[in-house]
């Protein structure tokens, strides 16, 4: 029995104020819903895991339904024929941030929020889809309602293990996921005896039982004053909250681990993508994107950080074919992904937190063999396995980490066997290291913080790295020369480092306190299913000695990364640039902090240099003045123009952003 797919839009109406954008015209935004029918019996359905267990209509088919939302040019003849699909990040619209340095917004509508107009004026159609199932409303996130797994009308029911982690005092209750935008699988019962909550130091400190009286399987409600007696309070007894009597305390790791019901069927995520997009290349009516003549020619895939894990889980499911065996997304661009894919298609997944790093959610089962888009084998296991395994029908790859990828979340096993050996990628994959980068490069940053960690945030701008792989990406989809040749570290020749070698080429920095090393990867074991999608035990149990060799780009006598493309602030540096930052105390002192990474300037005159024991060359040795500073900036875009790594309109932003030292991202005393 066939499966269908019906568009109804709400709402349309200009955007950007009715702009025009070169060629392309005017754009207007369409917002919407999608209602999906599938036949759970389907060929192309099967790797959904519990699709059996969903339920169907007198039809046979699994129904459910999304937000889509979609900006195109009003006339598609003037646009050039591409779809750009945006996954999103938990519900969020991210494209236009990077792509357009534009101001975030879940409701684009106004020209700030077209920002330089880049995807406009390349006459591109930008599609966002719900996909994320375990999403609670709000803030404009866009949600999409997923069948409950059930077995024959009965709850499904299974270990979950979750993970609380407080930075401010005064926190007593949490719904059971963490976080208040994710939905929480309800506990099966509320006697705290049946479940465990432990709390430990660090990710590999042994776990310190709460007994069962200190915490429950509760909220807090609060009410108004009564007579003068303060504010009402009141401890309900709740299957999707937990309250600790003391407060969470910061500087912890809790975890809980208690017995589930009422498993979403989140892996039928991926089948909305990949039938939205197939209709909106294909489909005939009710497509919004076929005008007369005009269709879509090409789609591109977007996704950092949980939604490049989720582009890589998608292609390595096969989800890349559609029902009719067409190769869907021509090209992806999964970004700040690591080595890690969504790994949301499992009984009780949780989407919503970061994946595994140094110290907060250590044991996931987000890095899971296959890392490499290459065929490689899993020296602990014995398995033979790749992310690129279906040439018929997978797409281009561009897939660009920074240096905290390589820190934090295993980065370098995308480009190396699972021993830490190098691989020949697939030609069809190119991988960029965006050297001495941070996972999260805000393009409108102003002042860099430090939050819980030691140094402020890494302030290095790549921006215009996405808009020159988004042009070198529709070349080569389009029959055109290919990309630049990967840029990465690699073992061979000596840019990719373990942590020893790497702690000894890095400069002795006067109070820098630096890592042990990158973020280890042990091989865990889930329970005999893990594979079919059903995780047995939590926490996992590890092997004694099998560990994943996971290695980290080394640095020059700055500090800062020698492999990978460097942007024009890491050639013409006025800092290091870390992809690291380390926590302060009673945070998790001598861990690393939160997939963020560090700013530390160069003592800026040669007398503070020779006063501190700096290694590093003074800001005034480098740069005589601030013009000289706009130089240097200037010559390292121009150099990366002429590598295809940057656009010749991005030159001039460049400088302008160097300017003045290029405060207020850099606090310069100079002048």
């Amino acid at each position: 029995m066939p499966g269908s797919i019906r568009l109804s839009v709400a709402d349309r109406a200009p955007f950007a104020d009715g702009s025009s954008f070169g060629g392309a015209g005017a754009y207007e935004r369409l917002r919407g819903r999608v209602e999906f029918a599938i036949d759970p019996k389907a060929a192309d359905t099967q790797a959904v895991v519990d699709i059996r267990h969903a339920p169907i209509g007198t039809d046979g088919l699994v129904r459910f339904a999304g937000d889509f939302f979609i900006l195109k040019p009003v006339d598609m003849a003037r646009g050039n024929r591409r779809l750009f699909f945006d996954y999103g990040n938990r519900g969020n619209k991210r494209c236009l941030q990077f792509f357009n340095d534009a101001v975030g917004s879940n409701d684009p509508r106004t020209l700030e929020h077209a920002g330089n107009g880049f995807m406009m004026r390349r006459g591109y159609s930008v599609a966002w889809l719900a996909w994320q199932g375990d999403l609670q409303p709000g803030e404009g996130r866009m949600l999409i309602d997923l069948p409950t797994a059930s077995d024959g009308g009965k709850p499904i029911t299974g270990t979950v293990r979750v993970e609380y982690i407080i930075t401010e005092p005064g926190v007593f209750c949490l719904p059971l996921s963490g976080q208040a935008a994710a939905k929480s699988y309800p506990a099966v019962s509320l006697d705290s005896h049946q479940a465990r909550l432990t709390r430990r130091r660090y990710a590999d400190s042994a776990r310190i039982p709460l007994v069962a009286d200190e915490w429950s399987f509760a909220r807090l409600e609060h009410g108004s004053t009564i007579d003068g007696g303060g504010r009402e309070r009141a401890l309900v007894p709740s299957d999707t909250h937990i309250h600790v009597v003391k407060g969470f305390e910061p500087g912890w790791i809790y975890e809980l681990v208690y017995t589930a019901r009422d498993s979403i069927v989140l892996g039928l995520g991926h089948v909305a993508v990949r039938d939205f997009v197939s209709f909106l290349k294909h489909g005939t009516d009710g497509n919004p994107l076929r005008q007369g003549a005009a269709s879509i020619e090409k789609a591109y895939a977007w996704g950092r950080s949980q939604t490049g894990r989720c582009i890589r889980d998608f292609v390595y499911h096969g989800f890349n074919a559609d029902a009719a065996g067409r190769r869907m997304f021509d090209g992806v661009m999964p970004h700040v992904a690591g080595a890690g894919r969504m790994w949301m298609n499992h009984r009780f997944a949780a989407i919503m937190p970061l994946p595994g790093q140094e110290y907060e959610n250590h044991f996931t089962p987000a890095d899971r063999f296959p890392f490499s888009y290459a065929q490689t084998t899993d020296h602990l296991t014995g398995k033979t396995d790749a992310i690129l395994k279906r040439p018929e029908t997978d797409p281009l790859v561009i897939h660009t980490d920074t240096a905290t990828e390589y820190w934090q979340r295993r980065g370098s096993l995308v480009v190396t066997d699972t021993k830490g050996d190098d691989v020949k990628l697939p030609e069809t994959a190119r991988v960029y290291l965006w050297s001495s980068s941070q996972h999260y490069a805000d393009p409108l940053l102003k002042a860099p913080a430090r939050g819980i960690c030691q140094n402020v945030a890494n302030v290095v701008v790549t921006s215009m790295l996405f808009r020159a792989n988004l042009d070198n990406l529709d070349r080569w989809a389009s029959g055109g020369p290919p990309p630049p040749a990967s840029r990465h570290p690699r073992r061979t020749d000596k840019t990719l480092a373990a942590a020893e070698e790497w702690r000894k080429g890095f400069p002795a920095i006067p109070g820098a306190m630096i890592p042990r090393g990158p973020s280890k990867l042990d091989l865990l074991d889930f329970g005999p299913d893990i594979d079919q999608g059903l995780i047995a035990k939590e926490p996992p149990a590890t092997f004694p000695g099998k560990r994943y060799a996971v290695h980290v780009p080394a640095t020059d006598a700055d500090g800062n990364d020698m492999a990978g493309v460097r942007a024009p602030m890491v050639q013409a540096p006025l800092a290091t640039y870390l992809g690291w930052n380390m926590r302060v105390r009673g945070f998790g002192y001598g861990a690393m902090g939160p997939i963020v990474g560090s700013t530390i300037l160069f003592p800026e005159t040669p007398e503070e240099r020779a006063a501190t024991g700096d290694p590093r060359r003074s800001i005034l040795e480098r740069y005589p003045d601030k013009q000289a500073y706009v130089h240097a900036i200037t010559r390292a875009a121009q150099r990366l123009v002429a590598d295809g790594l940057m656009l010749e309109e991005d030159v001039e932003r460049a400088a302008a952003l160097a300017a003045d030292w290029g405060r207020p991202r850099h606090d310069v005393k100079l002048d």
